[in-house]
């Protein structure tokens, strides 16, 4: 994993990314003033065929019109096999949003062809995780990470529990391999996991499940595909106040010009300077989620 080139992204939270259809104008208004960190405009699954140029047009529109505050404003363009991904690019290219999410992912190729079509000096991209291929072949994915600017990736369960004939129950079980190798190899790459949806839009204690499970398995966040879906994801992503102080009191230890072991007890517990680096990205995430919700 050493020869990958690092590709470490701001410790800006994404408990929350909230898929919206780029085609649906009064969605995206009230987008504007939703607790999530991140809105995906989508020009994908959520669009209709005959609707995709107009959708295209309103995300553009949507990008230059700004007010999303500090909300990411994230496009998923189509495949890059579609007809209608050319247009995509050479589209999100000008509106230059905060990222652009490619979907089918399955090979380094796919990248450095979505990094052509928008340019070196165009949006950083997020990789949608969403075949079997993509799963085996993900280190050569994130491989080029550096090269073609990739920032996160997105875990997408429904096409890849489709794809695998599995039935994921409330443990999702049967995709937990899959999930755990993603956040592995996004680390390796220094980049951002995203967890996959919930369909369960009734389900509120699922929901919970599933955010906490994510968190467990190491996710940043969780995508989302309602707006109902926010708060849950954006509690159990968030640092907790222990973890808060936990990261406060490493910080203030290894600051100690008088300390100079490599290892310490805080409460009870052994800590590293390795650890560091995670007490400095809790606190951030901390800081810049109190800072949003002021």
């Amino acid at each position: 994993m050493r020869s990958y080139r690092r590709a470490m992204t701001a410790d800006r939270p994404r408990r929350s990314a909230l898929f919206m259809p780029a085609s649906n104008p009064r969605a995206i208004a009230r987008a504007r003033t939703l607790p999530c960190d991140v809105i995906i405009l989508d020009l994908e699954d959520a669009v209709a065929p005959e609707m995709k140029a107009a959708a295209r047009a309103a995300a553009v529109e949507t990008v230059a019109g700004g007010g999303f505050g500090h909300r990411e404003l994230v496009i998923r363009i189509n495949a890059l096999d579609s007809q209608w991904a050319a247009d995509d690019l050479a589209a999100v290219a000008a509106a230059n949003p905060d990222a652009v999410l490619i979907p089918k992912v399955s090979d380094a190729t796919t990248l450095v062809r979505a990094r052509a079509g928008l340019g070196d000096g165009g949006p950083p991209l997020w990789a949608m995780i969403e075949t079997a291929r993509a799963i085996v072949d993900l280190a050569a994915i994130v491989g080029v990470a550096g090269a073609a600017r990739l920032r996160a990736l997105v875990a997408g369960t429904n096409d890849l529990a489709a794809e695998l004939r599995c039935r994921p129950g409330d443990d999702r079980a049967p995709l937990l391999p899959a999930l755990g190798h993603i956040v592995l190899l996004a680390r390796a790459a220094g980049i951002a996991a995203l967890d996959g949806v919930c369909n369960a839009l009734d389900d509120p204690e699922r929901l919970a499940r599933e955010c906490e499970q994510g968190r467990a398995w190491g996710f940043d966040g969780k995508t989302l595909i309602h707006p109902g879906q926010i708060d849950a994801a954006n509690r159990a992503f968030a640092p907790a106040a222990a973890d808060v102080a936990w990261a406060d009191a490493v910080i203030a230890a290894f600051a100690d010009p008088a300390e100079t072991r490599g290892a310490i007890r805080i409460d009870g517990r052994m800590v590293e300077r390795l650890h560091l680096g995670e007490a400095l990205r809790i606190v951030a995430v901390a800081a810049a989620i109190g800072k949003a919700s002021t």
